[in-house]
């Protein structure tokens, strides 16, 4: 399994291509070798694709706009094949406003352009998607529902916890459809923590992840808090590796 950083940790700084592109350095330079670019400005494949070689980076996956993936899927695809990526993400859905069945209808016919193009379509989990209907979680039904080989979860270790589930028992449920799983920690108020500096159990999700076929474990925090985002980005680096990663 490989660590990446969340690109969205440090969205503040990749708000302009300048910016972006000292940022890609400062991830590099902390020892990360993949990105998941989401959060940042505009930009254009070749000039990701350059600035990724520059630094030495490989993008694992994205989070792309669901409108673009819906109207513009080839062109989606061609810039992933650019700056090459194969899992194309979705950071967020209304499942409870919207339903399980329009999700599927909106996003399984660009599904299967991305599954033809040798790529996958990758859902984002938040709490939400933990709100129950008929004793069933949206979240089971989506995945019970979505054929596996067209929608695989980037599954949240934090926003799990925070909707009272158990990372590893869904770790463990979604075998072999969690290629990417975001590493985020808990601290005991509920906020976001650098890996390791909370309480969740990072050793028994490592070794889920790893019996589950994960090949990319994402370091994400969201809010730092007074802390700077790329100090927050080296902490989980050095636990991860100090765990054996």
């Amino acid at each position: 399994m490989k660590i990446g950083a969340q690109l969205y940790t440090v969205r503040k700084y990749c708000e302009d291509l300048k910016s972006f592109g000292e940022s890609l350095k400062k991830v590099a330079d902390i020892g990360y070798k993949y990105v998941q670019v989401s959060g940042t400005c505009g930009f254009d494949a070749e000039w990701l694709e350059e600035k990724l070689r520059e630094t030495g980076l490989k993008c694992a996956i994205t989070h792309t706009h669901p409108d673009r993936i819906k109207g513009e899927t080839l062109g989606v695809i061609a810039e992933h094949n650019t700056f090459g990526c194969d899992y194309i993400g979705i950071g967020g859905y209304d499942l409870r406003g919207k339903g399980v069945a329009a999700f599927l209808a909106e996003f399984m016919p660009p599904a299967k352009e991305i599954k033809k193009s040798g790529k996958l379509l990758m859902y984002h989990n938040h709490a939400s998607e933990f709100d129950k209907r008929n004793g069933v979680t949206l979240f089971e039904s989506l995945a019970a529902k979505a054929p596996a080989e067209l929608l695989g979860f980037t599954l949240d270790t934090y926003w799990v916890q925070a909707a009272g589930g158990d990372p590893v028992w869904w770790i463990n449920h979604l075998k072999n459809r969690v290629d990417c799983v975001h590493f985020k920690d808990m601290s005991y108020d509920g906020k976001m923590a650098a890996v390791g500096e909370g309480n969740m159990n990072f050793p028994a999700i490592i070794a889920a992840c790893e019996g589950a076929g994960t090949k990319y474990a994402l370091v994400e925090q969201d809010e730092c808090g007074d802390q700077n985002p790329f100090n927050c980005l080296k902490k989980s680096f050095d636990c991860l590796t100090a765990l054996g990663l």
